[in-house]
């Protein structure tokens, strides 16, 4: 099979027909061989009986349905695991990512040989403020953190080999970043295609004034586990070590002031008295737990196991 198309979905019972008309002249055009997995996100409105529809009517047509919304992580997880084309390409619902450019992000894969294409909306038709800003701030962030010179990391238009999908863990909101997930697993030949953006057709945008904040708490995840992730002891062990080191030394200070000062006929206040003392206990305790958060953090590395993340109530042709 050519090219699996992963699209994850809430709530976008108006722009279902349309876009898989609309990826269906595509591909009889160019004669793929394809399959369309839709990811129905516990969604509210009839999109799911409109996937069942479509995959009576057409058996290229998969869906998979969660019992509840579990996020576009987990949707495209869900789609990552049963897609069986040699590409795999991900792309929104709502009609704003074209499916015209799945024919020029096949071939950069297949014939430039390409292990992950990124999408680049140049031209939004977004909210300036609700979307555009944000998504910049994003993008330069993730650039200073990760090293990969994207342009647009959070364009949900990407197209991927399949070993790529299969090797790839997304979770939580990592949805955004999987360039960056895909970096850290050992996929280097990354790239980018300027993609058309449309206006949405349909419906209202899901983006929430909290996704702004969840996006740079979830690049700050990925930054710690791309660099400690595999040995948390390396991070937390050595600030333990420091900072203990450094109330100990504060608290040998105190010591060594308290003999002299005896030692020469000094007036001595009492230790619990300097306020030396409570610095360099604070400080020791809290070493000793940043100590044991890494190695509680190796322990936990070694023992986890992988636990299921979302329910699946429904599927179909799957």
């Amino acid at each position: 099979m050519n090219i699996s198309i992963v699209i994850p979905l809430l709530n976008e019972e108006e722009s279902l027909r349309e876009l898989h008309e609309w990826i269906f002249r595509v591909m009889e055009t160019h004669k793929f061989t394809y399959e369309i997995l839709f990811i129905d996100d516990g969604s509210t409105d009839n999109s799911w009986n409109i996937i069942h529809e479509l995959s009576q009517k057409h058996s290229e047509v998969k869906g998979i349905r969660f019992l509840r919304n579990y996020g576009k992580s987990q949707a495209l997880h869900a789609g990552f695991k049963e897609a069986l084309g040699d590409v795999v390409i991900t792309m929104d619902a709502d009609l704003q990512d074209s499916p015209d450019e799945i024919p020029e992000l096949y071939k950069l894969i297949t014939e430039k040989n390409f292990d992950l294409v990124s999408g680049w909306k140049k031209k939004r038709y977004d909210s300036v403020i609700a979307k555009n800003i944000p998504s910049k701030l994003f993008n330069w962030a993730a650039r200073r953190t990760s090293g990969l010179k994207l342009h647009d990391f959070n364009c949900g238009l990407k197209a991927y080999k399949n070993i790529v999908v299969k090797n790839v863990d997304v979770y939580g909101e990592m949805h955004r970043y999987i360039p960056v997930l895909a970096k850290n697993a050992g996929f280097q030949h990354i790239g980018e295609k300027v993609v058309q953006h449309q206006a949405r057709k349909y419906g209202k945008t899901k983006f929430g004034y909290e996704r702004f904040i969840n996006g740079f708490l979830d690049l700050i995840t990925i930054w710690f586990l791309s660099k400690f992730g595999k040995r948390p002891m390396h991070l937390f062990g050595a600030l333990g070590v420091l900072m203990f080191f450094i109330g100990l030394a504060s608290a040998a200070y105190i010591g060594v002031m308290k003999l002299y000062k005896i030692a020469y006929g000094l007036k001595a206040i009492l230790v619990t008295e300097n306020p030396w003392f409570y610095i360099s206990l604070a400080t020791m305790i809290i070493g000793t737990q940043f100590f044991l958060a890494g190695f509680l953090g190796e322990i936990i590395l070694r023992s986890k196991r992988d636990k299921e993340r979302y329910k699946i109530s429904e599927t179909e042709n799957i």
